[in-house]
């Protein structure tokens, strides 16, 4: 991981411990917390318009990167518990992507890999 990942890792580390909440910090927990926080960021967008969810005001736009970030921060949980290099699984995927939606099929194209 990169050195600002591998450090907000320890803090989350060193804050989890500071609390006594390790014990709770499972892989399935982390995941469950995950999914609830993505779905607490997703629920500023429900009934918006796709132009106003590119316009949020900025009110709105500091809930959201409240929410962002309790995603970012439960995904790292996650990843730190099961040995995860997420930047590594990132670049990865982002290799698998390439293959499965190249430029000459997938330009300007919104379908699934599988109907391109």
């Amino acid at each position: 991981m990169n050195n600002d990942l591998s450090s907000l890792t320890q803090s989350l580390r060193d804050f989890a411990k500071a609390r006594d909440w390790e014990q709770f910090h499972s892989p399935k927990n982390l995941a469950s917390a995950l999914s609830v926080e993505a779905a607490e960021l997703l629920e500023h967008f429900q009934w918006l318009t796709d132009e106003q969810s590119r316009n949020l005001p900025m009110q709105k736009k500091t809930e959201v990167a409240a929410e962002a970030a309790d995603v970012l921060l439960y995904l790292l949980q996650f990843c730190d518990k099961l040995g995860i290099d997420l930047m590594e699984a990132a670049r990865l995927k982002l290799i698998v992507n390439g293959e499965k939606y190249p430029v000459a099929r997938a330009l300007g194209s919104s379908k699934k890999y599988t109907d391109l």
